[in-house]
């Protein structure tokens, strides 16, 4: 997601790994399953950077116990207490309806340019068993006992977090700088973090790559050569709050044309995923470019719905037999730094008074007040299989 943010204009939960965070969705009545032990420490990690308290008897536990820690945690349930009431619970309420039967046909959830975007597709998508995220974001790593006890790390993660719990997107540039600046050195520490305040249970962190014919391999070492044709990435194990099992995969890749002619993994891994469910959010309007006709030409062929805002795939290159639409909100004209992306069809559709748009109680995207707020849902008319 883009740097735009600075061009644009409670009681803490319990500390059971697995509770669901008050930002959870509704589990289901079944019965959950007993949590792993946290042998590799990868939950741990994860609620100490989320602010929730580390298991006790731990290292990360005498960490959460000073003053510094405290203060960071009281803070953070604060946020996450306001984004709760303004974002979650109307997502999920909303999504209840309006996805519901997209939610039930969903297994792979897609989401090309999403950074570290866990939170929001989990929020919607909290019934998917697979996650696929690309971002140019490194991939990073599971943050060391060391790392989590420099000083500076709770004011970056909280800097971080600043511009997500209040407009709903990154800004991506600042974010990689400050965290770098104390060693979280990617997306996965970030992911951690947004699965802890979610209510999912990080079970595993294993460092992942795709092969040039777009095959996934467990590796050990994410270093590779100049010129390696193979895309890095990330595997988390989860277990979301009604004990069902979730993969997410972080690759770190840019999907330009130009990129994709010489690295084309993610096309091809991609392709072997099934049918999906696509999420676009605050994606700087890069598939409106003929310069990344290839992702957009990916989503459009291999996905049955698409739930984008208006920085997604353009309305014009959708060839309208095949799909119905859904508009949700109001559509404004883009913000001033992507003024050029002002789409004519979208107002249109927008102002049809057969097809009224339907209301979106929060807000999302780059327009991110509720009012000026927008989300498609677009359904292939003849579903795809296979």
């Amino acid at each position: 997601m883009a740097d735009t943010a600075n061009k644009v204009a409670g009681v803490r939960p319990t500390p059971q790994p697995a509770a669901a965070d008050s930002a959870a969705p509704a589990a289901a009545s079944s019965p959950a399953k007993a949590l792993a032990p946290d042998t590799a420490n990868v939950q741990n990690v994860a609620a100490y950077l989320a602010g929730l308290e580390p298991k006790p008897e731990t290292p990360l536990a005498t960490l959460a116990a000073q003053p510094a820690w405290q203060a960071f945690a009281k803070d953070q349930d604060k946020s996450w207490t306001k984004y709760r009431l303004t974002h979650t619970d109307p997502m999920n309420k909303w999504a209840a309806t309006e996805l519901d039967s997209v939610r039930q046909a969903t297994t792979t959830l897609f989401y090309p340019f999403s950074g570290p975007d866990f939170l929001n597709a989990y929020t919607l998508f909290p019934t998917a068993s697979t996650y696929v995220m690309f971002g140019l974001e490194p991939v990073g790593s599971v943050p060391s006992r060391e790392n989590l006890a420099n000083p500076a790390i709770l004011p970056a993660v909280k800097k971080s977090l600043w511009s997500v719990l209040n407009f709903s997107f990154f800004r991506t540039n600042d974010m990689a700088i400050d965290l770098k600046s104390v060693n979280l050195d990617g997306a996965v520490p970030l992911i951690m973090l947004f699965a802890a305040r979610t209510g999912n249970h990080v079970q595993a962190v294993r460092p992942v790559q795709l092969d040039a014919q777009g095959q996934l391999h467990e590796v050990s070492d994410t270093t590779h050569a100049a010129g390696s044709k193979a895309i890095q990435g990330a595997e988390l194990k989860l277990q979301a709050p009604d004990g069902t099992e979730k993969t997410v995969y972080y690759f770190s890749a840019d999907l330009s044309d130009w990129k994709l002619g010489t690295k084309d993994a993610p096309l091809k891994y991609v392709r072997t995923l099934g049918p999906l469910t696509t999420y676009v959010k605050s994606a700087t309007y890069l598939m409106h470019k003929s310069y990344f006709s290839k992702i957009r030409n990916l989503v459009l062929e291999r996905s049955n719905y698409l739930l984008q805002d208006d920085s997604g795939v353009a309305m014009k290159y959708f060839p309208k037999n095949n799909w119905q639409f859904t508009y949700y909100g109001t559509y404004r004209r883009p913000i001033n730094l992507f003024a050029k992306q002002y789409q004519p069809e979208l107002t249109a559709a927008y102002h049809d008074s057969l097809r009224r748009a339907r209301p979106l109680p929060f807000g999302t995207g780059y327009n991110w007040r509720q009012t000026d707020s927008n989300l498609l849902l677009a359904k292939r008319k003849t579903p795809i299989s296979k």
